[in-house]
């Protein structure tokens, strides 16, 4: 049975609610440290904050990029990625573009992926959220394929802000799709442990959950 601090090693402790004030981050990030989560991830306005409260432990910083629907030009993505990492993020969790994906602009999607994998360079790691409710098995596929080939570090099932979250099955057909080398991250709906241990039995090497704590304190061990 995984340890609360080893599960805990697996979240991402997240608060991207638009209602979100600088308190709620500060409290986000004591959490974080108290337990030890993988990360923080937070909207792009409070990525500093959370560089000046985390500073000197292991909890990195992530932000959202083209949150939530994808549909930013990719220039902008990038350039919100770069501020992003100049404010202290490590981790980028940015969107795909869904409809270019739908309508077969298969080049558009893996550039768009790609200017954000240039744009912070070596300095973070890149996720990219498929949004899979809204695609097919064949489209999830092809969002999995073109994330790789551009060069994203992740994949991520979800942004928590569409129809629906994460699913094992999802998640072990990504896992299936882009290997052991790259990593795949369950987002929305995950509230309990045991929901959170049945996506990393699936495949899922990181956990994004606003309910944290409560998955953690619900371990039994």
């Amino acid at each position: 049975m995984m340890t609360k601090a080893e599960l805990a090693r697996f979240i991402d402790h997240t608060n991207l609610k638009p209602e979100t004030i600088s308190r709620e981050i500060d409290k986000l990030c004591e959490e974080a440290l108290e337990f030890q989560f993988a990360s923080v991830c937070v909207n792009p306005v409070f990525v500093a904050q959370c560089a000046e409260n985390l500073k000197n432990s292991p909890v990195k910083i992530c932000s959202v990029v083209g949150f939530p629907l994808g549909a930013s030009k990719s220039e902008i993505k990038a350039g919100e990625a770069r501020q992003a990492v100049v404010d202290g993020a490590q981790e980028i969790d940015m969107v795909m573009a869904i409809g270019k994906l739908k309508e077969g602009a298969y080049q558009y999607v893996e550039n768009d992926i790609r200017a954000v994998v240039q744009a912070v360079k070596d300095s973070a790691i890149v996720k990219v959220i498929i949004e899979t409710c809204l695609l097919t098995k064949e489209e999830k596929i092809r969002a999995c394929q073109i994330a790789q080939q551009a060069g994203a570090h992740f994949v991520k099932t979800s942004t928590g802000f569409s129809k629906a979250g994460a699913t094992t099955e999802d998640v072990a057909l990504m896992r299936e799709i882009v290997g052991p080398a790259m990593g795949v991250k369950a987002a929305g709906g995950i509230r309990d442990a045991e929901t959170a241990l049945a996506m990393i039995e699936a495949g899922a090497n990181r956990i994004g959950a606003s309910s944290s704590v409560q998955i953690i304190n619900g371990l039994k061990n």
